[in-house]
């Protein structure tokens, strides 16, 4: 039986505020990196697929490996980092480089990247068309609204010769930077979990690979252009606060993540919608 802790909005409104207070003492970490490393490894994950994947480690590779894992879906992109730097959590799976980077920057965070897993390409999908060369004059475009992600998405439409970007903008990117535009696309920002959402109100939609294949979208089938694997830096990873680095938990789940199980499942599950990085 699945065994994972699944948090309403309301819950994770409370968690965002409480964040930057000491957490009392659980069992499952601290308010600062520590040496008790007793009691279940606690991970905060986005649901798919990176809960499912680390269930599939809990029902299939954890007690023989000796650990005790216990899994928590969050549905946004920010309170699995908070719950991981006041210590609610003992590490998190849902993000990439360039998005951690931003967030400690801008947070004040600690966090740290340990194992690197899978990548989900970012895709642009559509209800309305079916190829992006069919998108017409003035047509709306959906795109996620934090910093990085908004990068990300406008970096596909301009590798594929939709706009233009500003020389080396890099992962700061946004409408503004856009010096060709020849579609006249309209751009409408929106948090990353409510693209899919949008796609009946938009010409079409650049879509997280997690929110895309949770709506129901097969990024490999479905998306009408899709990120390359080949040297992309937005793999996915097991991620702690820095000073835990050295848990045996921590290590333990690491190596199990990269095992070739873990690889055979990615591959057999999501069929190329999700690409394991190891």
């Amino acid at each position: 039986m699945r065994n994972t802790a699944k948090l309403t909005t309301a819950v994770l409104a409370a968690g965002a505020l409480t964040f930057g207070l000491s957490a009392c003492g659980s069992g499952n970490g601290s308010s600062s990196a520590s040496s008790d490393y007793s009691g279940p490894l606690v991970v905060a994950a986005s649901p798919t697929p990176h809960a499912e994947i680390l269930d599939y480690v809990k029902d299939h590779l954890a007690k023989k490996a000796g650990l005790d894992l216990e899994v928590k879906e969050f549905t946004d992109y920010v309170t699995p980092n908070t719950a991981t730097e006041d210590g609610s959590v003992g590490a998190n799976y849902f993000q990439n480089q360039p998005y951690l980077d931003d967030f400690n920057k801008k947070n004040g965070t600690h966090i740290v990247p340990i194992v690197t897993v899978h990548l989900e390409p970012l895709g642009l999908y559509s209800h309305k068309v079916k190829s992006a060369d069919a998108l017409k004059s003035g047509a709306t475009v959906a795109v996620p609204n934090d910093s990085v992600n908004e990068a990300r998405a406008l970096k596909l439409l301009a590798a594929n010769g939709l706009i233009t970007l500003k020389s080396g903008v890099g992962n700061e990117a946004t409408p503004a930077d856009i010096t060709k535009n020849p579609k006249k696309l309209k751009f409408k920002e929106l948090e990353a979990a409510q693209t899919p959402r949008s796609l009946d109100d938009v010409d079409a939609a650049v879509i997280n690979g997690n929110y895309a294949i949770s709506s129901g979208l097969k990024p490999a089938k479905d998306a009408l252009i899709l990120e390359s694997a080949k040297n992309n830096p937005y793999g996915n990873f097991l991620a702690v606060k820095k000073g835990n680095e050295k848990d045996p938990r921590v290590k333990k789940l690491a190596k199990l993540l990269t095992s070739p199980e873990v690889k055979k499942f990615i591959e057999d599950k999501y069929a190329g919608s999700v690409i394991p990085s190891f």
